[in-house]
């Protein structure tokens, strides 16, 4: 069953009146059928039901549309009521009480604030029974109201909660933003800070202190960059791909671990390619991923164990993997790894923003990619895998 549908049956089995309502039509007119039905252009759900004469029909039950005289109600948006079909002008020789059977039928429309219709109340009989009447009538049509205002009141506070969601989500993101992004900030701007002090004093010292200073500026620029892939993943329509076309990945990825063996060179890294298909993609950004992954390989893995890459492409699949030895990621953890500003229980207080795991699984997303993670005492493993064209 469509989502949209099982959400309406849901809806309406979630106000408590309905269940009276049904047992008061029944009561009032003598019927012994009673419904709440979906009712759209193509279908008739029956959303909540009293049954006397076993009809046969449950919450969820369907009739063919065009069988029913509510296909016709939704058409006019009017109620149709008939105190005896073999007496009706209009309805003695009308299909649908000869194909299930009732004498007497009403149906009123209900209505939603929009002015669409949502379906109808309505009750059957296999015996003729006197309906029409201004009573029963404003009754079926209260009725019908009071259902429709439930509804409304019900998709209110539906919106209401997701929005309240979203600003919950939102504030919490805020504040893991500042926090973080002020922490790490903070250290670059303090080493650029001793830096020029150090200047002041000892001229001498400038050839060290300006190197140290230029890798501050790197930090802080590495950080600014992250904010805003950030923006773009979160805020904005995702990563865009510049580029995007087929390209011959071995180079690209051993320039990437060259990179990172020049800037841990007390770390073994291992790499083991079969790149022989070019892939299309946007090089920048798949050398990104890589870097992210092995830097958080560096950062979390057993130092006195080799991370390893593993690259391969074929006709149809582009897979990249990074892997090391070290303390497993704990299950809860895994389950957030690809969260921003998200760095984990182990060792929360690692350098970065946490947003590494994040762009690179934005990164696999633009690319129409993967990217998972598994995590065992032996070994940890991040995969993104892509099609090659």
């Amino acid at each position: 069953m469509a989502d949209g549908i099982q959400a309406d049956i849901d809806a309406v089995q979630r106000i408590d009146a309905v269940p009276l309502i049904l047992e008061v039509v029944c009561r009032t007119t003598g019927m012994g059928f009673a419904a709440v039905a979906r009712v759209t252009d193509s279908r008739w759900v029956c959303c909540a039901v009293r049954d006397e004469i076993e009809f046969g029909l449950v919450p969820g039950g369907e009739l063919q549309v065009e069988t029913t005289i509510c296909h016709e109600i939704r058409q006019s948006h009017q109620a149709v009521v008939i105190d005896h079909v073999a007496e009706d002008a209009v309805f003695q020789s009308h299909h649908t009480p000869a194909q299930y059977g009732f004498q007497s039928y009403i149906s009123m429309p209900i209505m939603r604030a929009n002015g669409e219709m949502f379906g109808t109340l309505c009750a059957i009989d296999p015996r003729p029974a006197r309906l029409n009447t201004p009573h029963t009538i404003a009754t079926f049509k209260l009725f019908a109201e009071l259902i429709g205002t439930h509804l409304d009141a019900l998709d209110r506070l539906q919106t209401s909660e997701a929005h309240l969601l979203d600003e919950r989500q939102t504030a919490e993101l805020r504040e893991q933003f500042i926090a973080v992004l002020g922490h790490d900030l903070r250290n670059p701007l303090a080493a650029i800070d001793a830096g020029t002090r150090v200047l002041e004093k000892a001229p001498a010292r400038a050839p060290e202190v300006l190197g140290l200073m230029r890798n501050a500026v790197a930090r802080m620029s590495g950080l600014i960059d992250d904010v805003m892939d950030f923006a773009r993943g979160r805020l904005g329509d995702g990563l865009s791909l510049r580029n995007q076309s087929l390209q011959p990945l071995l180079p690209l990825v051993e320039q990437v671990v060259s990179e990172l063996r020049a800037t841990a060179p007390d770390r073994d890294i291992e790499l083991h390619a079969d790149l022989a298909v070019p892939v299309s993609c946007d090089a920048g950004r798949i050398a990104q991923l890589l870097s992210n992954l092995l830097a958080n390989a560096v950062t979390y893995g057993a130092p006195d164990q080799p991370v390893r890459v593993v690259a391969r492409s074929d006709a149809e699949l582009f897979e990249l993997s990074v892997s090391n030895a070290g303390e497993p990621i704990p299950a809860p953890a895994l389950k957030r790894l690809f969260q921003p500003f998200y760095r984990g229980e182990v060792e929360p207080a690692k350098q970065g923003l946490g947003l590494g795991l994040y762009i690179a699984s934005e990164i696999a997303r633009a690319h129409g990619g993967t990217l998972s993670a598994t995590s065992t005492p032996q070994e940890t493993r991040f995969v993104f895998s892509m099609p090659v064209r």
